[in-house]
This record gives C-alpha cells, structure tokens and sequence, in this order.
C-alpha cells in the first residue's frame, strides 16, 4: 500500500544547483581582485566613520538585464569614479534581484533569458561573471541581496550590500546581513517609516545562528558574530519624501538614541523622487547642499541611473529591446547622469 503524497504537492520539480564552490572554480576571482575588494571595503568603512570625508555615490541601474549594456555603462562610469575620486567615492549598482510587490521578472539571477524559462544556474554564472568584469575595471560594486543562499555565490566580490524596504523587516534578512562580510544599508520601510530599518541594523550587529548553505552546497548551521557596518538608507515611503533637513535631523536622532551609526544615506529615487527619473537630481542637490552646509552625517546618495531614461516593458521578441534602458524601475540618462556628477563633485568643493 502506497503511502498518501502529503509533501511537495505544489512543488513541479526540484533541479540541483552547481555549489558555490563549484561556480567559484569555474569563475574565480583574482587576488588583486579580492585585494582591491578589501580596500574599497576599508574606505567604505571609513567613510561610515567619517574618517574619510567623500561623498559616497551608489550609482547605475535599478536592475541588470543585459550584461553587455552594463558593463559599457560600466566603463563610461568608471572614467568618472576616476576624475572625481578626491571628492566622491563611486559604487556602481549592480543588482541581480529584485523584489516584487505582487508577480514579475525577479532579476538576471533567476531569469537570465527574460522569458521565464528560469534557468538559475545560467544567471547565477552570468551575474558572477559581470561582477568580475566590472571591479576589473576598478569599480567598487554594490547590490542588493534578497534570497539568503545567492551571497554563497558572489558576495566576496561586492563592496556594499543593501537590504530592501521589502525585507529590512524580515529576520532571515536581518540575519543574513549579520553575516556579510561588506557594509550593509537597511533601507526604511515601503510605508517611510524608520523604526524597522533601526531594528534591522540593531539586530544585525549581533551574533545569530541560523541554516544556509556550505560552500560546497550542504545545508548547514551558519553562525555570525554581526556586522558592525550598517547603516541606514532613506527613500520615502507612500508618496512621503524623507530628504529634507527635517526628516534628516529625526532621523539622526532616532540613531543616536538606539545607539547605532549617526549617518544617512539618501536614495534618490523611489518615493523620494515619486519614481520620476529626471527629479533624482532635485533630491540630490537638495542633499548635497545640506552637506555643504555643515551636516556631515549626511555620507552618501544613491542614483537609479543608465544610459537611456526611463523604462520598458519586457517584449515577447527579445530582439526589440531598447538597448540600455532599464525594464523594472525608470533611471535617469547618462548624460544627465554625468552632468550631475560633474556637478556634486563642484558643490563639495569647499570642503576640500
């Protein structure tokens, strides 16, 4: 007699994935790779501190869906991270998942072909892949983690990590973050308010013992000892901004009185700029005049930006995809991405 199937009734097929290790053999990093990691870590973690008196710019698309038309955004991108080095600190955004409210594409690492094929281990190689393209160039790199096995993969070659307003409030999120060997930005919730992420960056910079994966793939007992690195990242929340002077000074005494980092990062986009490309820049030089005058907590800014504005739906024809416009979130051009560079690395003149 056949026992009842009461397990994996929804469940259509389970594939095996090549490990970590596996994939890190077959696309290995360097060690002036893994060196030069370690140093932009360092001067993130400075600048955290405020022993490093940069502005920190988190700049490139809202996600990657071509690998060719990031790694030219890339490159025009770190001309500029070069030029302006004395004065700003750039990160490239180069984010694989994203979150999705209700169904849609979940990013270059679930579905590299865009047609909902699913092939995981294609965008796990390609994601690792453009990622050591990308800091061969020189160009620090950030993104954002959202399922807690994708950092097995290729968290040893990102700089800075972000949890979402989606997941900040999440504990396998909170967690996995303790666990990060980068600093992390806990963005505040999607409804503006700031408690989760402080309760986020509080409970990741203590120890926690949960399940993951080994480097070779098996399930295992993960124990951290935190991350002392977090730091909050403002970007709205229902059709509120959280830029202003005001909103910054709350926010900073929230910090202080939990006793955890008095900086801000800002995100231009989002709700701060009611997801309208072109006023990321009003955000941005709102920010950088309150960091001219005087409020050093303010460290750093994040920019949805690639080389054509706006966004696009996925085509059935693949073909007819505009080449280096984003297909989630609307990001600003390059152009305007390079005029606005050009003119933060003015404004913070009179600092240095």
């Amino acid at each position: 007699m056949s026992l009842p199937q009461v397990q994996n009734v929804n469940v259509r097929s389970v594939e095996r994935l090549p490990s970590p290790l596996d994939l890190k053999r077959e696309l290995p990093a360097s060690a002036h790779h893994l060196e030069r990691i370690l140093e932009s870590r360092r001067i993130l973690q400075q600048i955290i501190l405020k022993q490093d008196k940069r502005l920190l710019l988190i700049v490139g698309p809202c996600s990657i869906h071509d690998p060719a038309g990031a790694l030219d955004y890339a490159r025009r991108l770190n001309v500029l991270r070069e030029e302006f080095q004395d004065r700003l600190y750039i990160v490239m955004r180069v984010y694989f998942e994203k979150p999705r409210t209700t169904i849609g594409w979940k990013g270059l690492i679930y579905d590299p072909a865009l047609d909902g094929s699913a092939d995981i281990a294609t965008g796990l190689r390609k994601a690792r892949s453009l990622l050591l393209e990308i800091n061969a160039l020189g160009m620090p790199t950030a993104t954002e983690f959202l399922d807690p096995v994708v950092p097995q993969y290729i968290s040893e070659l990102i700089s800075w990590a972000a949890i979402g307003a989606r997941t900040t409030e999440s504990q396998t999120h909170r967690q996995m973050a303790s666990g990060l060997s980068m600093p992390v930005g806990f963005k505040n919730g999607t409804d503006g308010g700031l408690q989760v992420a402080i309760d986020a960056m509080g409970a990741a910079m203590n120890p926690h013992s949960f399940l993951g994966i080994d480097p070779e793939g098996f399930t295992s007992i993960v124990r951290t000892s935190g991350n002392l690195w977090g730091h909050i990242v403002l970007r709205g929340g229902h059709k509120r901004t959280n830029y202003d002077p005001a909103s910054i000074k709350e926010t900073i005494e929230r910090l202080g009185k939990a006793d955890l980092s008095e900086v801000v990062t800002v995100d231009c986009s989002h709700a701060n700029s009611g997801k309208m490309p072109a006023r990321q820049s009003d955000v941005c030089l709102s920010v950088l005049e309150q960091r001219v005058e005087g409020n050093d907590a303010l460290i750093g800014l994040m920019l949805e930006s690639y080389i054509q504005e706006g966004a696009q739906k996925i085509p059935d024809n693949k073909a007819e995809l505009t080449y280096g416009q984003s297909v989630t979130d609307a990001c600003m051009n390059w152009d305007d991405t390079e005029k606005l560079l050009r003119k933060s690395y003015e404004m913070l003149k009179p600092l240095f």
